[in-house]
């Protein structure tokens, strides 16, 4: 009708480029000039997203355009829209790594610290372990100095993770111990020892036994404690690759299609300061990580792992008493080897050949040139022996400035830290949004310019992308798959570990108030995981009191074993020598002297 308005209704995707194209016309009229990309081309340039020639300088018609599809005027073209895909890949990756840097440092800070404090420990249990020799065994002490070392770098190599054992380890210091403790201890008299019967010596160590229960006293003892400082650094090296995993995750074509609808299809209309809905990012972020979203109870249990492991290694386990002890525990060894020293004599001659008589001198010539009391005779260094193994089962430390940050302290700030990524994953999504959504009364959903976001927004995980109303979800992602199968075998051998450990040990107390562990596995709760190999031999279950009872020390089982190769001797001493363990040291080394007499 004449005179009346004509009112155009709108559809709704295309009321925001009616308004720019209004906003333009107008600026136009006031100015003088044409439409214009400027925007676009300023925020094409700032972002570093292409060449500005790919920008057009007004709103043109493009048919060509897949993602940002507009049937009027727009700023973008189709090789702007690829640009624009490898823009959002770019972009998505670095916020990812942008979130993941505290967590990544704060760990890998760990790491450091906790390979420098393994260090340092492991040269001030090196050098506190020497000491012994160098004030107790002094006939020893040159020859100790390499296989000292050797065990303790190979459990330092077996820490960080190399194919060794803890009692391969062991195995190796006590078959080089063996010819020493043999010749300078069990027979202080012989002036050379060939190699070929040192050799010998160290290939039947396993056999002849002469170091009793303390050779799987010791692996037992630095297994629980060591095994856990091995796996605490494995667990640190893992979760860093778990966070590497996730900056380098497959973006699929899906994904990078509703990453560019959601970012930057608001530029080609001329709205480069508007911000994604809420809800609507929501979807496109956990459709695009729903595969990282899988890692999230795999995740939560490994920090848990992770917490177990720390406290098993600064606790009942603590990782530095028990290297301190390995002092302590060879000192017994070799005690126990001079108290059989008859029997281990006999042994080894049948095994390896009588030795050159020319060689040996006998003992009181021994005494004459030593003066009487020698360090070669147990008798005359009982006293200092004693003081010797109350100092070496105490829990020495080193300086403040040798250690300036003690692993109770690292581990307690590491466990505090990692607890409060332990929903990391499962918010990975709401993060990223945090960095992308601004507050505002306005939002864009995909399509245009409103209010509020009135799709639904789904949850985490790939079961609830089915429902995503924004992308497709086709799968879990290759490489987080892989990575959730390393971490759940990682969960699996520490509960695995707990579970044996559990079985194997009942802990009681009698009435003396002295704790006693009923073993059931011969493998001294050394397995395979610990770093042992089986040694197939059943224990003997006894108990034993120690002989140093004033020292406050870990409980250990103690193994009444005999040499089943040793000759018969004469039973009265035989049977004194097997039932000193309750007696102090001084009636031990004296009975010791009175055996090799009668013998």
């Amino acid at each position: 009708m004449a005179g009346e308005r004509s009112s155009v209704a709108y559809p709704a995707p295309l009321r925001g480029l009616v308004l720019f194209g209004l906003v333009v016309a107008c600026a136009s009229v006031s100015t003088g000039k044409s439409p214009s990309c400027h925007e676009v081309r300023s925020a094409f340039q700032s972002r570093q997203i292409g060449p500005l020639k790919l920008v057009p300088d007004v709103p043109t018609l493009d048919s060509d355009l897949q993602i940002c599809q507009h049937k009027s005027p727009t700023c973008c073209t189709k090789k702007m829209e690829e640009s624009y895909q490898t823009a959002v890949r770019r972009e998505l990756i670095q916020t990812i790594q942008s979130l993941n840097f505290e967590l990544k440092y704060m760990i890998v800070d760990h790491l450091t610290a906790f390979q420098e404090t393994f260090e340092t420990m492991i040269s001030f249990a090196i050098n506190h372990t020497q000491a012994l020799f160098d004030t107790t065994y002094q006939t020893m002490a040159k020859e100790a100095v390499e296989p000292v070392k050797e065990l303790f770098m190979d459990l330092s190599l077996y820490i960080l993770g190399a194919e060794t054992t803890v009692e391969g380890a062991v195995s190796r210091f006590f078959d080089s111990l063996f010819p020493l403790v043999y010749s300078r201890r069990i027979n202080p008299g012989i002036t050379h020892l060939s190699e070929e019967y040192a050799e010998c010596l160290r290939q039947t160590r396993k056999e002849i036994n002469p170091f009793g229960p303390f050779f799987k006293a010791m692996v037992a003892e630095l297994s629980k404690s060591v095994w856990a400082s091995r796996m605490l650094h494995r667990g640190l090296n893992m979760g860093i690759e778990v966070i590497n995993t996730t900056e380098h995750i497959t973006i699929t074509k899906d994904c990078n299609k509703a990453l560019v609808k959601m970012q930057y299809c608001p530029h080609c209309q001329g709205l480069t300061l508007i911000r994604s809905c809420v809800g609507y990012c929501l979807n496109v972020m956990r459709g695009c990580l729903a595969g990282v979203a899988e890692l999230d109870p795999y995740w939560r249990e490994y920090i848990a792992t992770m917490e177990h492991l720390t406290n098993e290694m600064v606790g009942s386990h603590e990782v530095e008493l028990a290297l301190l002890r390995v002092r302590y525990v060879a000192n017994e060894a070799i005690l126990y080897a001079q108290l059989n020293g008859p029997q281990l004599s006999a042994t080894a001659d049948k095994v390896c050949g009588q030795l050159d008589k020319m060689v040996i001198k006998s003992s009181q010539d021994s005494v004459m040139q030593t003066g009487g009391a020698s360090e070669n005779y147990p008798l005359a260094e009982s006293r200092t022996t004693t003081l010797n193994s109350k100092r070496s089962s105490l829990p020495l430390k080193a300086s403040k400035n040798e250690k300036p940050r003690s692993l109770k302290k690292i581990s307690r700030e590491f466990v505090n830290n990692m607890k409060r990524s332990r929903t990391f994953y499962a918010s990975i999504a709401e993060r990223l949004c945090n960095a992308i959504v601004r507050d505002s009364s306005t939002c864009w959903n995909g399509e245009d310019v409103v209010e509020s976001y009135t799709n639904r927004v789904v949850s985490n995980g790939l079961k609830a992308q089915i429902n995503n109303p924004e992308m497709k979800v086709k799968g879990p992602d290759p490489l987080i798959n892989t990575m959730i199968n390393t971490l759940h075998h990682f969960n699996q051998m520490d509960t695995e570990k707990k579970r044996t450990k559990s079985e194997r040990f009942a802990f009681r107390e009698d009435g003396s108030g002295d704790g006693k562990y009923e073993e059931i596995d011969s493998s001294g709760d050394c397995d395979d995981e610990d770093g042992c190999q089986g040694s197939g031999d059943k224990i003997q279950q006894t108990e034993e009191k120690k002989a140093h009872e004033d020292l406050n020390v870990v409980k250990k089982p103690v193994i009444a074993t005999t040499t089943s190769k040793s000759p018969q001797r004469d039973k009265t001493a035989g049977n004194t020598c097997s039932h000193v363990s309750n007696a102090s040291v001084f009636i031990v080394t004296l009975l010791a002297f009175l055996c090799q007499y009668l013998s």
